[in-house]
């Protein structure tokens, strides 16, 4: 009787064993060749489920992008005032904060590394800068669509200080600058 292979979770377990892969090596420096060896699994079967590394990498980010919404919605409070709903972000990104410092590395690397996509095409990681926004914005519920972005970019510069302190700032620090944040948003 033939081997019943749920291809779907297979192609999930090999994108989750790949960010290993390119937390490791980045995006640039390894190719479908290397991922595959170090998956243990042949180049046909890796180019079976991913047809590029592009390809994989996207459907990666993707995975993560949807499995970070629904872990935040899954335990996120419904909460009535806009700052707790806010601080409840802010506990979530706090609570996974070396792992976006990992996933910008390497959507960094990703950018200057993809192959040029063409003039009309919406670049991938806008999509997915979108999807975050349209997302926080609907549980947030902020009166001023900017103050969305704001958070978003807050976040991303919180990301840089670390790099530029090189691993250095104290999680009080974070913290303290998430209550800035907070405060300023209530504010307005």
């Amino acid at each position: 009787m033939p081997k019943i292979v749920d291809h779907n979770r297979y192609r999930r377990e090999l994108l989750q064993r790949a960010l290993a892969i390119f937390a490791e090596q980045g995006y640039g420096a390894i190719t479908m060749r290397q991922i595959a060896k170090r998956l243990g699994v042949s180049t046909g079967t890796l180019y079976h489920y991913f047809p590029s590394k592009e390809g994989l990498f996207m459907q990666l980010v993707q995975e993560l992008c949807e499995r970070d919404i629904t872990d935040f919605f899954d335990q996120a409070p419904v909460a009535a005032a806009v700052g707790d709903r806010l601080r409840a972000v802010v506990a979530f990104y706090l609570e996974n904060f070396r792992f976006y410092q990992q996933q910008l590395l390497l959507w960094v690397d990703f950018h200057q590394h993809r192959q040029r996509a063409a003039p009309d095409e919406q670049p991938f990681l806008q999509g997915f800068w979108q999807r975050t926004r349209d997302r926080l914005a609907s549980y947030l519920q902020l009166p001023n669509p900017a103050h969305v972005d704001f958070v978003l970019v807050f976040m991303d510069g919180l990301l840089l200080q670390f790099l530029y302190h090189r691993g250095e700032i104290e999680s009080d620090w974070l913290t303290q600058q998430m209550e800035v944040l907070v405060a300023l948003i209530d504010a307005h």
